[in-house]
């Protein structure tokens, strides 16, 4: 961490889109540059929508190798990135995976990045993330703060600290509607029951085709 420094809004995209797409799309990784830009880009899961172009993500990529957060891959015709996220940021994958959500989707209350980490990093409870979140506002330098709480919210987000100093909610801005905890829980076992009925149904279907191929019944 020793060469690591503030990083711009695209360098913490890039990184946090290589870390998300390893977990997500590990068939088509490591990324190639396209792959890399059209997930920068993408418009769903994003705060804010970016609308970078290949040469500006890949100087990007070029800043990022330099700190030892990207490497690039060779034996491919076309060429590929990778992150080095974990051990470039001195973090381990819970953590990033906690940085990741926030970069990719900016503040976030602890049941939001409990679900939107689901994929990148499976916790047991809110009080496993609050202890990851704990350790990386502890660090010196600190890599995540916790907000005050914004005006009509009920729960206080969190922010990663890679790009420098977080934004504070404003006097008088309008906040999100902000359910409870448990409310927030409840949407979580929402989306993981979802999850789960999907796997079901994937593993009904492959069943029936090895049955298929095999002739029985």
């Amino acid at each position: 961490m020793a060469s690591l420094r503030t990083l711009n809004a695209l360098e913490a995209r890039v990184l946090a889109v290589l870390v998300e797409k390893q977990a997500t799309v590990p068939d088509s990784y490591p990324l190639s540059l396209n792959s890399l830009t059209l997930g920068c880009n993408q418009k769903s899961a994003r705060d804010p929508v970016m609308n970078a172009s290949e040469p500006e993500v890949l100087a990007a990529i070029e800043e990022l190798k330099s700190m030892h957060l990207v490497n690039e891959v060779s034996g491919s015709r076309v060429v590929r990135f990778e992150h080095n996220g974990a051990r470039g940021l001195g973090v381990p994958g819970a953590g990033l995976a906690v940085l990741t959500a926030l970069m990719l989707r900016g503040p976030q209350t602890t049941a939001e990045l409990r679900l939107n980490t689901e994929r990148l990093h499976r916790f047991a409870d809110l009080s496993s993330v609050e202890g990851f979140l704990d350790e990386l506002a502890e660090r010196s330098p600190p890599l995540a703060v916790k907000l005050p709480r914004a005006p009509g919210a009920r729960e206080a987000r969190w922010a990663h600290l890679l790009c420098g100093e977080a934004a504070l909610p404003q006097p008088g801005q309008a906040a999100a509607p902000a359910d409870g905890s448990r409310d927030e829980e409840l949407i979580f076992l929402r989306a993981e029951q979802q999850r789960l009925s999907q796997e079901l149904e994937q593993l009904k279907a492959l069943v029936q085709r090895i049955s298929a191929e095999l002739g029985i019944a």
